[in-house]
């Protein structure tokens, strides 16, 4: 496999840009007091008297409260948004929950021709592409080229419609930042996707003063076109990314500076993930020996749409299970993944009057409500408008977290509770907290979401204190200056002070 590695820089994104070290040795607080003066200290010994703190730490069988500070003050929680997601699309679709996506023919199957079209009918399945399939971008799509042999078709004769009529058309997060768009992190949304919604470009660098050799993945897609202006350095500097979509557009310009014997990897987001998704599947079809004499068709495109009755069902595509899917998605902190989980609960649910449209992140949140009243959730004061955390719109408080935690911790659906808690990030072991908290008392015990936006942290989750309490925690940080180094160095000290807390 060509370039598996932008793949895996995905993977561990949110490593890279959250890892933070926190080896200071806090000394034991035994008492509530004591406690509280700790975590005091500890965010005043940060030196960010203009940002805003909140902190609610409670038991997390009783939910006494342990430490409260400015609890009913709303935050932007970034990332700390898919707490929400994962925690709502668990509880109403259940840990077994798996994406299908069915392949239907449209017209007759006779001597290995298929006589129309070719139908692809998702629902929103966000892994279609390598991450599950060890890095093999395209394997899914090969084996339906092996289904549709055995289904009898090496031939095509009309187009392949893609059916992407589960999500509504909103194609990105309500209040994205435009600067974030041409990124992989912030890919458009399609109930038909594929690799993310991202091709993976690849620059490695040639001879000093020429440019650096240019590839892609998936197979070189026609999807996308590419200048190459990027320029190779001389050997021992440092990679200077520059990459460029117009908004709309699948023209990528890539002028990257790339020092002798390095390569530099991106992936980045394409326009339209439901035509990319056909584009590369007819692709793929013809190499491995099908003919098409179509082309890819987003069905809003149709003047009549087509009607499932008088078609003929082939096969059908299940994704990994929901609880193997969240894994990724609060580990690794996936926002595409988040995405999707979340309109998955709006997807196969008929708007009630005034509710809004099928397949919508309005409609899902809607739904998530119920979920967070059961929580303990003041539902009445939440703002959520996307699955991801990527919008500044969203707003919640510390003591919601906390009353979110508590009830997953204890749901009456043990699998889901698992699954759940199995998903979270831990301490200096894995995902987006690999490198935090490593020789300190909060490792290998804290699972924890993390968060981190432009002058936004926040970390919120469940450890066990040195007497075997287990608490639950959030900590959010908002409107401080300069970088996430800071904030995250106190969450991390605050973490390390309930872990060791004596009572």
């Amino acid at each position: 496999m060509r370039l598996a590695t932008p793949l895996l820089l995905r993977h561990v994104f949110c490593l890279v840009i959250l890892a933070t070290a926190a080896s200071t040795v806090m000394a034991q607080t035994r008492t509530q007091e004591e406690l509280r003066v700790a975590i005091d200290d500890a965010i005043a010994k940060a030196g960010m008297p203009n940002g805003w703190w909140t902190v609610n730490v409670q038991d997390a069988e009783t939910g006494a409260p342990l430490y409260e500070r400015d609890t009913a003050r709303s935050f932007i929680p970034a990332s700390n948004t898919k707490l929400y997601s994962s925690a709502a699309a668990l509880d109403i679709l259940g840990p077994d929950y798996r994406f299908e996506t069915e392949i239907w023919a449209m017209g007759r199957v006779e001597n290995g021709i298929l006589n129309g079209h070719l139908i692809i009918r998702g629902s929103g399945d966000p892994v279609i592409g390598g991450r599950f399939t060890d890095g093999d971008v395209t394997a899914y799509f090969r084996a339906w080229a092996d289904s549709l042999k055995a289904a009898g078709i090496t031939t095509i004769r009309g187009d392949i419609i893609g059916d992407d009529d589960a999500y509504d058309e909103e194609a990105i997060g309500y209040g994205w930042q435009y600067d974030d768009l041409p990124y992989w992190y912030a890919a458009e949304l399609s109930a038909l996707s594929f690799n993310d919604n991202a091709v993976d470009f690849r620059l490695e660098a040639s001879t000093p003063g020429s440019p650096a050799i240019l590839s892609w993945e998936p197979m070189m897609t026609s999807y996308v076109t590419a200048r190459n202006a990027s320029m190779t350095t001389e050997a021992g500097g440092s990679i200077e990314e520059d990459y460029f979509r117009p908004q709309g557009s699948n023209d990528f310009v890539l002028g990257s500076l790339v020092p002798a014997g390095r390569i530099d990897y991106e992936s980045l987001s394409v326009a339209n993930p439901t035509k990319y998704f056909l584009h590369v599947l007819r692709e793929v079809l013809v190499a491995q020996g099908i003919t098409v004499l179509g082309k890819g068709i987003n069905i809003d495109d149709l003047s009549i749409k087509p009607a499932y009755a008088q078609m003929t069902h082939l096969f059908s595509h299940y994704s990994p299970s929901l609880a193997e899917i969240v894994v990724p998605l609060n580990k690794d902190s996936h926002n595409l993944y988040a995405e999707m989980a979340l309109r998955a609960i709006a997807a196969d649910h008929l708007p009630e009057n005034g509710e809004p449209a099928a397949g919508s992140v309005a409609l899902a949140v809607s739904r998530a409500r119920k979920v967070f009243g059961r929580a303990g959730v003041d539902t009445l004061h939440i703002q959520l408008v996307d699955g991801s955390g990527l919008a500044r719109q969203n707003l919640i408080t510390s003591s919601m977290t906390t009353s979110l935690l508590r009830y997953m911790r204890t749901h009456p659906n043990e699998a889901t509770q698992r699954a759940f808690i199995d998903s979270l990030p831990i301490g200096g072991v894995d995902g987006s907290l690999s490198s935090r908290m490593k020789g300190t008392a909060a490792a290998g015990n804290v699972q924890a979401k993390t968060g981190s936006m432009g002058n936004v942290s926040a970390l919120a989750g469940y450890v066990t204190s040195a007497s075997g309490r287990e608490l639950v925690f959030s900590i959010m940080a908002n409107n401080y200056l300069g970088s996430s180094s800071r904030p995250r160095k106190v969450q991390d000290e605050i973490v390390v002070i309930l872990a060791s807390h004596g009572n």
